[in-house]
């Protein structure tokens, strides 16, 4: 039987993984449990990737302690990740056109290649029943226009954006190479977001890893967040006036975190061909000592074959079981050949 087949092929890969984590990733997949354990992303200890944080107006002064301590969460994440990190906002000078440094900042990027380019939105924002905005010194950025300078960058980009009735915004900027996490699920939801607070503390909380392997990707930080701010409303007994939503591909609608358990998802929208939240999960900001030895090419092959496994795992159900696992061992073994022998990939 091709099964069994598979189960003797990686007694010897499984011994060759230095990781146990790697070695419970395989074993999970091969007694058919729920999902596969991203271990990949394009960030290294040093590298070309680049985080731009734009902290926005703060309208009130008690708002701005808060958004400068989440635009400095991030940057320093981004820093000990050896990213190129761009502050915008948030320096209190007057007369400052936040607006045109965001476009000319994105216009001066890389368009292609491996690397990461995050943009992380901290602040108010608004909805007037057509247009998103996210306010900043200056004019504001509407969800159209921060679509239009992001249009031409094919690059793998995380854009974040934590302000009040952010949810349009990642309906206009979904695309399929593209993760967008918005603070809100709809543009009416117009209070004060303290999602961006706790989705900054998450990102590098090491009790945010729910799979153990050493390091936090984008998805584990966006469901404790969103975890911490239902806690918040639950604690304050008050009812919750946001409710974070995670797109990654690229069909636009989102996914809420109440719809996964664990790291998959249970449900996903009527229209979705695919399920939020694999492609976030390879995502990472600081990683563990192993994957920071990987270079961008190698990490992206990997993301690939795991992109591959999630996609074969999706038609298994229509799959001949020996078929299935004839396909998933194929896959299999050159993953293993990947965490062996990395630099043959390049």
């Amino acid at each position: 039987m091709i099964r069994n087949r598979v189960l003797q092929s990686w007694s010897g890969c499984l011994t060759s993984m230095r990781i146990p984590a790697l070695k419970a990733l395989f074993l999970v997949m091969l007694v058919r449990l729920p999902f596969v354990l991203g271990a990949g992303g394009s960030l290294a200890g040093t590298n070309s990737s680049a985080m731009i944080v734009v902290v926005g107006a703060p309208g009130e002064d008690a708002y701005a302690t808060n958004f400068l301590r989440q635009g400095s969460l991030w940057a320093t994440a981004g820093q000990k990740a050896g990213m190129r990190v761009i502050s915008i906002g948030g320096s209190g000078e007057g007369g400052t056109n936040d607006l045109e440094l965001i476009q000319n900042t994105l216009a001066g990027e890389p368009y292609d290649g491996l690397a990461e380019l995050w943009l992380i939105l901290s602040g108010h924002g608004t909805f007037d029943g057509r247009e998103a905005r996210f306010n900043l010194r200056g004019p504001d950025l509407l969800a159209s226009e921060l679509a239009a300078f992001l249009k031409p960058i094919r690059r793998p980009v995380m854009v974040i954006n934590t302000a009040s009735s952010s949810a349009p915004f990642l309906s206009q900027l979904s695309r399929s190479n593209r993760i967008v996490i918005s603070a809100t699920r709809n543009g009416n939801e117009q209070n004060f977001s303290r999602f961006g607070q706790y989705l900054a503390e998450s990102i590098t909380d090491p009790q945010s890893d729910l799979d153990h392997d050493g390091q936090v990707s984008l998805l584990e930080a966006f469901l404790a967040g969103s975890r911490k701010t239902q806690e918040f409303y639950q604690a304050e007994n008050r009812l919750a006036t946001e409710h974070s939503l995670i797109d990654d591909n690229g069909d636009g609608f989102g996914t809420p975190s109440e719809w996964f358990q664990g790291l998959r998802p249970t449900r996903r929208s009527i229209d979705s061909s695919a399920a939020d939240g694999f492609k976030a999960h390879q995502r990472f900001l600081l990683r563990n000592p192993r994957n920071l030895l990987d270079s961008l090419e190698v990490r992206e092959s990997r993301n690939n074959l795991e992109a591959q496994i999630e996609a074969l795992r999706e038609r298994k159900t229509s799959l001949d079981p020996e078929e299935y696992y004839r396909q998933l061992e194929v896959i299999c073994l050159k993953l293993a050949r990947l965490y062996e022998h990395p630099k043959d990939s390049q």
